[in-house]
């Protein structure tokens, strides 16, 4: 067989196993959750029933308060005495709804109430999502050097091969990576969001940093929470770190796989020498940098890619 009939069918597997990796999460998620949604429902006809003979409430007012209810509870507008202090529209609430619509994370919790603020919403992500992915990628372009390149470079120069030093400072940042993104904020949340567990903390962290964005656990929302708009602000700056983190991680390990021969092997784009390059160069044209050439010239003497080590650059022996 050829390499494109092999590539192919390396393709066809794959999607196969997608299916089937999709069929495995239903199932179990289904068995776990159903149960448990079931009892609730149980629960909640009950004590609708419970309330029904103690009042002298229709069933169909009944069900026509909570209709509205849970509406305004959709929209983050909460009956309850105590949940309604504070508006989910002043300026440090809507500017973290702001970052999680750009950031693509969504969590759904709050949502625009008017037709304008749809139509906005549609407009602004339009711009700020492509923006906040350009932000993202020059960030983590300007620490590919110091944080990748560099340490690998010197596991190599400690006695280590090209192939298990690439290995050994993905693990590392890994570590890293779980420890100052995942378990330390978990450990934050629990304390400052008083009703969450580590497990929830844990929970939010990746279903954020993932942009996945459930919205079951949205921080910052609890009643009489103190400093809430500096709180929101400092989620704010977890989730743009974070995101450029697990981007970084991600590239990280594409070049890895690039040197380990993983990408050649499942028919996947490799990440050229331009790439690596482009990672030195500023974000500016030629004739903006030409103006300030005299400058720059003796700055930039030590950045110039072809006498800095990289990923590709390495020797796979």
């Amino acid at each position: 067989m050829n390499s494109v009939g092999k590539s192919w069918l390396l393709l066809t597997g794959l999607i196969v196993f997608y299916i089937i990796y999709l069929l495995f999460g239903a199932l179990v998620f289904s068995s776990i959750e159903r149960p448990v949604e079931e009892q609730l429902r149980r629960d909640m006809d009950a004590l609708k029933q419970e309330f029904l003979n103690q009042s002298c409430v229709s069933a169909a007012s009944l069900e026509n308060f909570l209709v509205r209810v849970l509406t305004a509870n959709k929209y983050g507008v909460s009956v309850l005495r105590n949940s309604s202090v504070t508006s989910n529209w002043d300026l440090a609430s809507s500017m973290f709804f702001a970052n999680t619509l750009v950031t693509t994370v969504g969590y759904g919790h709050t949502t625009p109430l008017s037709d304008t603020g749809k139509a906005f919403s549609i407009v602004y992500a339009l711009i700020g999502v492509p923006f906040t992915m350009l932000v993202l990628t020059a960030c983590v372009q300007r620490i590919m050097y110091p944080l990748v390149i560099a340490p690998v470079c010197l596991l190599q120069r400690s006695g280590l091969e090209p192939r298990p030093a690439t290995v050994v400072h993905f693990v590392l940042l890994l570590v890293l990576v779980v420890l100052c993104f995942f378990l330390m904020p978990a450990a934050v949340f629990s304390v400052v969001e008083v009703s969450w567990s580590f497990l929830d903390g844990l929970y939010f962290s990746f279903i954020s940093l993932c942009t996945i964005g459930l919205g079951d656990f949205v921080p910052g929302t609890q009643p009489g929470q103190k400093y809430r708009p500096l709180y929101q602000v400092a989620v704010m700056v977890y989730l743009f770190v974070g995101l450029m983190m697990m981007y970084l991680l991600l590239r990280t390990f594409h070049k890895m796989s690039d040197l380990h021969g993983l990408t050649s092997f499942l028919q996947l784009p490799r990440c050229e020498d331009s790439d690596v390059d482009e990672d030195r160069e500023p974000i500016v044209d030629e004739d903006s940098r030409t103006a300030n050439h005299v400058t720059e010239k003796t700055a930039s003497r030590h950045l110039d890619p072809a006498s800095q080590p990289s990923y590709n650059t390495i020797n796979k022996g």
